[in-house]
């Protein structure tokens, strides 16, 4: 089992970003740093707000369309994480913020991920990418109940009476 970088980068990337400021600093000043971070924050706030309902309207037009949404929740994710990071002061993490809103990134990440991934919708699933062919259920026998079936009486049979049950 090889080690995960992640927790090693969340471990550095404050040293990192220091670091940035310290380069940063030196090269443009103080004031117009600070004014850069701000600015970063301020460019996340308005991205993920305006690319935030794009994806929402495309999400409601597949789901209209009955096409399970599989790449269009990967990229709001993305879209999620790229605000959050760009909300973060620093800038590495707002470079890699801004690469998150490029749709050709988040194309790639859902090439690499898409073929794991399985979107599950109100008992049915699909795999992989891209969606090929009706959704398939997931496990269990098929049940048809009819109209009938779901009356409240005071039948002892029925399985809903508090009267005995079939088989005991």
């Amino acid at each position: 089992m090889r080690p995960s970088v992640l927790p090693l980068f969340v471990l550095l990337l404050p040293f990192i970003e220091i670091a940035g400021f310290i380069v940063v600093g030196k090269a443009i000043g103080v004031l117009a740093t600070l004014g850069l971070v701000v600015a970063s924050s301020l460019l996340g706030i308005v991205l993920l707000r305006r690319q935030g309902t794009g994806l929402l309207k495309r999400l409601q037009a597949e789901g209209r369309n009955g096409v399970v949404p599989g790449r269009e929740l990967v990229h709001g994710a993305m879209i999620v994480v790229a605000g959050f990071l760009l909300l973060l002061p620093g800038f590495v993490t707002d470079i890699i913020g801004l690469l998150f809103f490029i749709p050709a990134v988040r194309d790639l990440a859902w090439k690499l991920i898409g073929a794991r991934m399985v979107v599950t919708t109100g008992g049915f699933s699909q795999q992989g990418s891209p969606f090929s062919g009706a959704p398939r259920r997931n496990g269990g026998p098929v049940v048809d109940l009819d109209a009938e079936d779901f009356k409240r009486d005071n039948d002892p049979d029925s399985p809903w009476s508090n009267g005995p049950r079939i088989g005991r």
